[in-house]
């Protein structure tokens, strides 16, 4: 398993990991703001293959003067879930935010399907939207502190 930074030619790969989360993860309506972002990313955006095919995508942003980060499109192709892969992309990017020095909140939103994993890796909630994403997703805001080892 690789990840190395996110390249356009990875446009068509990330996008079919995005159709395999849908309807569960991520409501069809989501694709257009996630086709333009994978357009111009803004931010670290990284792809993680395995077998020789690209199973999983995520990146961060940075603010610095907050001291905050946020984790931005994170997914692993459905048919990839419950292999381990989800938590390796999500430590990756922890430890890529722990370099950048100076952040020590790190903040994502996803859904109430999600919400259990990320509760597992040390994100706690702090709200919930009702519908947000689209009928019977709910958006979940979870915030960590982060903690970085000498």
């Amino acid at each position: 398993m690789d990840l190395r930074p996110y390249f356009p030619t990875d446009r068509a790969a990330c996008l079919g990991v995005f159709e395999s989360n849908v309807p569960e993860y991520f409501d069809p309506a989501e694709r257009i703001g996630f086709e333009a972002f994978l357009d111009n990313p803004d931010c670290p955006y990284f792809v993680m293959e395995h077998d020789d095919a690209i199973v999983g995508c995520g990146g961060y942003a940075l603010a610095q003067q907050d001291g905050l980060a946020s984790m931005v499109w994170g997914m692993v192709r459905r048919d990839s879930h419950k292999l381990g892969l989800g938590r390796f992309l999500l430590l990756y990017r922890l430890r890529e935010i722990g370099k950048a020095g100076n952040i020590q909140m790190v903040r994502l939103d996803t859904s109430q399907k999600a919400e259990p994993f990320f509760r597992k890796q040390g994100f706690k909630a702090t709200g919930v939207i009702k519908d947000s994403y689209g009928p019977g997703l709910d958006r979940v805001e979870m915030i960590m502190k982060l903690t970085v080892c000498p």
